[in-house]
């Protein structure tokens, strides 16, 4: 007897359909158990072949019998590779439905024929979680299926797909009493993804960093604006205290944002226990020691890497020189086209990384600044760690100097806080989006564009000019210099871009000078 079950091929954060055909033959040849054998087809990993020992076990374990006679199992389309354990469950449903115990006919309201399948099943029977559920419940509905069936950790994720029902289960014998009509199981609740949204709260607050006004001005024009920026200074000046303070200074997350960052960590497999909605803009803080897979995405069958995962958020990378120089050369294809293409053999895969880069350094391997002709040359060959045209894509460059002793101690109120910064950047914010649209910041702004938007008077043009010659800046800083100069006009309530305005602008390009 023949079963088709629907099911999901994840590919990248994208599901494709994938159909489970079960074929069973049941004849005898040579007396029972002589012809007993399953065999997979369809580009089955190791994962997959392995499901029939898991299968078999969860069946009788839960009070059914394994067919008996040859079975195979085809995963179609048949030129695509599949991977993971999340035909367990398919296939588990399949062969319940070849032997009979599953009938079209049998009474549910859900007919099975109906519905996509995910999960990995446990030897007991028990139903297991596995990666990509919110992929599958778009591709249910865009595939007209009625319902997705998967694990009840998945559930809550899959839920925020409207015109699906979803249907979270615990054990092979909950599937078949649903299927069966046996069990009444009412769909997951969707959930009001506008009403769970928070702002951001960072676990530090800029009122309890010490010093530093300048660098929180430029984190605050780097939030209003969404440019990378890039904190040099010796050890033990706040620069990581400060990154970690970021979050609380930017936006929250939309409902659409919200949506788009949790399919990308369901997809990876990122989404704590329980939690069907990331709620707040990701910080991503890799270690130096981090493979260039690892940050950017990829692997046999590529998974998104550390800057998918900072997608609409942060990827905070301390002792940016440290990191691998080949490394950081992947990070500037994402960062100017904010998408990163995967091409492996079997076809391409686009992952999002639309990040904010915020990266962090030392003048020097010792950590400290370095005095004289000698100290100099030793923090110019530090810092030629950087290729000028990853710097060009960096927006604000901007210096942390080391906080004096007195300015520690002195007792003197609190500097500027995560509100007040976020306040400033909210109304920047929202100046841009009444100018040129919410999806395009001020970071985004093309060249064309800035010509528009960024009008500059003839005093403001010509200072510009002349520190184009005399930094010798490049073409793409130019423009950098135009969208920093845009934001802090915003910043300023300003629709004209004033001399001020491109002087700090400038000043944003520190190592432009150096490297």
């Amino acid at each position: 007897m023949l079963a088709r079950i629907r099911s999901s091929l994840l590919q990248g954060i994208d599901a494709l359909p994938c159909e489970v055909e079960v074929d069973l033959d049941d004849r005898s040849f040579g007396g029972p158990g002589v012809n007993d054998r399953a065999t997979i087809v369809g580009l089955p990993d190791a994962g997959v072949k392995e499901s029939m020992e898991r299968v078999r076990s969860a069946l009788n374990n839960s009070g059914y019998l394994y067919p008996a006679g040859r079975l195979l199992i085809n995963l179609a389309p048949a030129d695509l590779k599949k991977e993971g354990p999340v035909y367990d469950l398919p296939i588990a449903v399949g062969m319940l439905a070849a032997t009979g115990v599953l009938r079209p006919d049998n009474g549910s309201a859900l007919d099975f024929r109906a519905a996509v399948i995910i999960g990995e099943l446990a030897l007991d029977g028990r139903v297991r979680p596995v990666r990509g559920a919110l992929a599958a419940a778009s591709m249910a509905r865009a595939t007209g299926a009625h319902a997705l069936i998967c694990p009840a950790d998945n559930a809550a994720e899959a839920a925020i797909v409207e015109g699906v029902a979803v249907y979270g289960v615990r054990t092979l014998a909950e599937v078949v009493g649903l299927l069966t009509g046996a069990l009444d199981l009412e769909p997951h609740p969707a959930p009001d993804v506008a009403g769970i949204l928070k702002t951001t709260d960072a676990p530090i607050d800029f009122a309890d960093v010490r010093g530093q006004e300048a660098v929180k001005r430029a984190i605050v024009i780097a939030a209003a604006g969404g440019h990378n920026i890039l904190m040099l200074g010796p050890a033990g000046t706040g620069k990581t205290m400060m990154a970690k303070a970021l979050p609380g200074v930017l936006p929250p997350l939309t409902p659409e944002e919200a949506v788009e960052i949790t399919r990308i960590y369901s997809a990876a497999g990122a989404l704590p226990p329980g939690q069907g909605l990331v709620t707040a803009r990701p910080v991503r803080s890799p270690h130096h020691t981090a493979s260039a897979p690892a940050v950017v995405g990829g692997g046999i069958v590529p998974r998104p890497g550390e800057i998918s995962l900072a997608h609409r958020g942060v990827l905070f990378l301390d002792e940016l020189a440290e990191f691998p120089r080949y490394v950081l050369e992947t990070l500037r294809q994402p960062l100017e086209d904010h998408v990163v293409t995967i091409a492996r053999a079997h076809g391409t895969l686009r992952f999002p990384a639309s990040f904010m880069l915020v990266a962090a350094m030392n003048p020097t391997p010792k950590g400290d600044v370095p005095a004289g002709e000698v100290g100099r040359r030793a923090m110019d060959r530090y810092l030629s760690r950087l290729s000028g045209p990853l710097l060009d894509r960096i927006d604000i460059h901007c210096e942390a100097p080391a906080v004096p002793w007195k300015e520690l101690s002195d007792g003197r109120p609190r500097g500027t806080s995560s509100a007040q910064m976020r306040e400033q950047a909210l109304a920047a914010r929202e100046r841009q989006s009444a100018r040129q649209g919410a999806a395009t910041p001020n970071a985004r702004l093309s060249g064309r564009q800035l010509d528009t938007l960024a009008p500059m008077t003839d005093d403001a043009r010509n200072a510009l000019g002349r520190a184009m010659t005399e930094l010798k800046l490049s073409a793409r800083a130019y423009d950098k210099v135009r969208r920093i100069a845009r934001t802090i006009a915003d910043l300023a309530g300003e629709g004209t871009l004033t001399t001020p305005h491109v002087i700090e602008g400038v000043s944003y390009r520190l190592l432009d000078r150096s490297v």
